[in-house]
């Protein structure tokens, strides 16, 4: 059985999937709450390439998010910020919820994470705490 239908296959099961979210965007969503945002792009991408409605928007939302706190950790803050401020303002448009995410936590998180960034600047960045880095919740 190929992966991707093995993913979509546990999606259909998973109780933490109350709308039945596709097995891509999920996953890129399960990756995303571990901290692992380059996988969480691999994932979220394919979803959004494949999603012809305009949820994938929300996807991308995720994405963009997911790869702004992937460019925190390694420390671009310029990455950081601009991603996290494209990725906040892509989700607002499916707040406060959407296929049971809870969209209007993840943007309030994101905003507050972008606020704190632009206060510290460039040149402490890495002072940035990542404990405060979201995840994804569910309604």
């Amino acid at each position: 059985m190929a992966v991707a239908a093995v993913v979509e296959a546990a999606a259909a099961d998973s109780v933490e999937n109350p709308e039945r979210l596709p097995g891509l965007a999920l996953r890129g969503i399960e990756e995303f709450n571990r901290g692992e945002f380059y996988e969480c792009h691999e994932y979220l991408e394919e979803a959004w390439m494949q999603e012809p409605g305009r949820v994938r928007f929300l996807y991308q939302g995720i994405l963009q998010v997911g790869v702004g706190f992937y460019h925190l950790q390694n420390g671009n803050w310029r990455g950081a910020t601009g991603l996290l401020r494209g990725g906040s303002m892509r989700l607002k448009e499916f707040e406060p919820e959407t296929l049971g995410v809870d969209v209007a936590k993840l943007v309030r998180e994101c905003e507050s994470c972008l606020k704190e960034l632009e206060s510290l600047g460039r040149a402490r960045v890495g002072e940035f705490d990542t404990s405060k880095i979201p995840k994804v919740a569910w309604i």
